[in-house]
């Protein structure tokens, strides 16, 4: 069905919420205990929204009444501090996430369900969850560890990083993951800075039927972080090998049966570190609190996500995509959830849709771009598997192409909200999507968040209704980053947030709002590389690259493009006597592979006279991506400000050969 609008346009509507659905949803429920509990009369999600951000104290003190958050202490206050940066969130409130999120695991019924490529699928009851989770955190108090100290995971998305993510928590000590598939230095990168006294690693895993085993890698990053003082090796793969000297085992660790103790925190605790990704320079950590992730997740899944303990939830995400975080917060509102660890496309391209209807997933969370493949496959999983549980997709990472919004619809089922949201690392929720009271239009995010007063700005700070804009948040949300690490006068973190507009957030992210309350992202505004959700800094990339024999610089692009495709291409500038030979190119596709990430793997590697760069001694990053996503030469870059103007000539010539020869789409019209 399409609507008329005044432009000449028409906005596609794909799905309305029925009013039994709407009338049955936690935001319907949570709307109603505000207007007879607080006697703030709303109508509607607009009023409701409204109300959010413009009485900060009255929305987020009834957040925390609704869900009856455990703590041992309560705030003298819900927001002392109303400055961004550094407001100040529930003073004098001392908690736990962790036993937050377990308060609901108590019976026998399944909590997580755990599935990979080559094991029997596994199912942790929340009796067996809580007991484990307090298993380990005694075990890792007896080694010393204190509320504070870092602790180190290199772990798939398996049910034991669940386990030793709250264990931590609980703890009191402060979380950091990478996933096993990156390599050696990008795991030193990030772990070093934060000094983790215990480091816990994978054996290996299997993806796409081959092994990939991690003993030797465990033993190398215990051995360069001289902080460390003890290595837990979890026996996923089982393939035998070697574990680090001293190495203990994990299922050890959770064996045994005490009573769960929670350490009791200040809201503004740090809970993990979740990493930036480090465009100029090492990845930053971001710190992020127990408090404001509690009350944020709390948030997103009861109200915004509509989940409760009847459903099952399945995100398939890294263990380095804060998606993954949001993956076990799930279990705070009861939830049961299901991690995979395996290849999303094997053995066919739906094999994750396959995962949704033997589990009977009620919630189903992805990458754009699992979608888009899936179409691009020509798959329909809603007539190849029984889907009849699922009632929500929430698709995240890029933008979700228009197409895909109809190929939900038509080939997986009608009656389902879809979701596109847009959040961050950064803040480690969203700030526009999902919203269960509201319909769906094709390509548009339905609404802003509860309690997330977000913008699209004009260079110069004016709001902009229907052009494209810098996304900005105009109000503290309790999840903002309490600091980054090792940053102690917080000159980094007000650099990487709020140098552009003065004590406003800028995300990075080009935006429409529309005259209909509804937002269009159109992708990252900065240098980032983001490929599927997956973060990376073009740093890592060039740490590499820059360092093999004939190159002599290099530039790494990474472009979401208007058909929902994602290109990132490496540009090599090669020293005299050099050339791009085939084994030169597998080199540095093995070398990034290996050393950086799998997921980073450049789409091509071509030889340029020069790299383009600015006066300071900067790489001309988005400039070129935005040449790439069809912007014209005048609006994309300011030759004036080029050290070399002539080098970006060649770049000018290779976007105009490649849309002639390959179709690529502008994007001008959007940019």
């Amino acid at each position: 069905m399409s609507e008329a609008t005044g432009a000449g346009t028409a906005r596609e509507l794909l799905w309305t919420p029925s009013e039994q659905r709407t009338r049955g949803s936690r935001m319907a429920d949570f709307q109603s205990w505000v207007n007879r509990d607080r006697a703030v009369p709303l109508i509607g999600y607009d009023e409701l929204w409204s109300w959010s951000v413009e009485d900060l104290d009255g929305f987020w003190g009834a957040v925390w009444s609704y869900f009856d958050v455990l703590a041992s202490s309560r705030p003298s206050a819900v927001l002392a501090e109303r400055a961004m940066p550094g407001a100040v969130w529930f003073p004098g409130a001392r908690l736990n996430l962790a036993e937050n999120v377990l308060r609901h695991a108590r019976d026998d019924r399944p909590a997580i369900v755990g599935i990979s490529e080559h094991r029997e699928r596994e199912v942790l009851t929340g009796r067996d969850l809580v007991r484990q989770v307090a298993s380990l955190a005694g075990e890792l108090r007896a080694m010393g560890v204190r509320p504070g100290d870092r602790v180190a995971a290199y772990l798939p998305n398996i049910p034991q990083a669940v386990v030793a993510l709250l264990a931590t928590a609980a703890v009191g000590a402060i979380w950091s993951c990478c996933a096993p598939d990156f390599g050696t230095d990008g795991v030193l990168d990030r772990f070093r800075q934060i000094e983790p006294t215990v480091l816990l690693g994978v054996d290996g895993y299997r993806f796409g039927g081959r092994d990939v085993e991690r003993l030797d890698t465990l033993a190398e990053l215990s051995a360069a972080l001289p902080s460390v003082r003890h290595t837990v090796v979890v026996e996923h793969l089982r393939a035998g090998g070697t574990p680090p000297a001293g190495a203990l085992s994990f299922d050890a660790l959770v064996a045994g049966d005490p009573s769960p103790r929670y350490e009791q925190v200040p809201f503004d605790h740090p809970l993990w570190i979740l990493y930036s990704s480090g465009t100029t320079g090492v990845p930053k950590g971001i710190v992020h609190s127990h408090g404001g992730i509690l009350l944020e997740h709390l948030k997103s899944h009861a109200l915004h996500f509509d989940t409760g303990p009847d459903d099952r939830v399945f995100v398939f995400a890294s263990t380095a995509w804060m998606v993954w975080n949001v993956l076990v917060t799930a279990l705070a509102v009861g939830a049961t959830i299901v991690t995979y660890d395996g290849n999303p496309v094997r053995p066919e391209p739906d094999q994750l849709f396959a995962i949704c209807a033997g589990e009977r997933v009620t919630r189903f969370g992805t990458g754009a771009a699992y979608l888009t493949g899936c179409q691009r496959a020509a798959r329909r999983p809603g007539e190849q598997h029984n889907l009849a549980a699922l009632r929500a997709i929430c698709s995240t990472g890029s933008p979700l192409p228009t197409s895909t919004w109809h190929w939900v619809y038509d080939k997986v089922k009608r009656d389902l909200l879809l979701g596109s949201d847009c959040g961050g690392t950064d803040v480690c929720t969203a700030f526009i999507g999902t919203n269960p009271l509201l319909p769906v239009y094709a390509g548009e995010m339905q609404a802003p968040y509860l309690g997330v007063r977000v913008d699209s700005w004009s260079p110069e700070g004016m709001p902009l209704v229907d052009e494209v804009g810098e996304m900005v948040i105009t109000e503290p949300m309790p999840s903002m980053p309490v600091a980054f690490w090792d940053d102690p006068d917080g000159a980094r973190y007000r650099e990487a947030y709020f140098d552009t507009y003065p004590e406003i957030w800028r995300h990075g992210d080009w935006m429409t709002a529309t005259r209909y309350g509804t937002y269009v992202v159109h992708g990252r505004s900065d240098s980032t590389i983001n490929r599927g959700g997956v973060r990376m800094g073009s740093a890592d990339i060039y740490a590499v690259v820059d360092r093999l024999p004939g190159v002599a610089a290099s530039l790494v692009i990474g472009a979401e493009l208007a058909d929902g495709g994602y290109f990132m291409p490496l540009f090599v500038a090669l020293a005299a006597g050099t050339e791009l030979t085939p084994d030169l190119i597998d080199q540095i596709r093995q070398d990034i592979r290996a050393r950086v990430s799998p997921r980073h793997v450049p789409d091509e590697v071509v030889a340029v006279p020069a790299i383009p760069m600015t006066i300071t001694g900067k790489k001309l990053e988005v400039p070129i991506k935005r040449l790439l996503q069809g912007v014209p030469e005048d609006r994309a870059v300011n030759r004036a400000t080029l050290a070399n103007p002539e080098a970006l000539d060649w770049f000018l010539a290779y976007v105009r050969d490649r849309r002639a020869t390959q179709g690529l789409e502008a994007e001008a019209a959007r940019r």
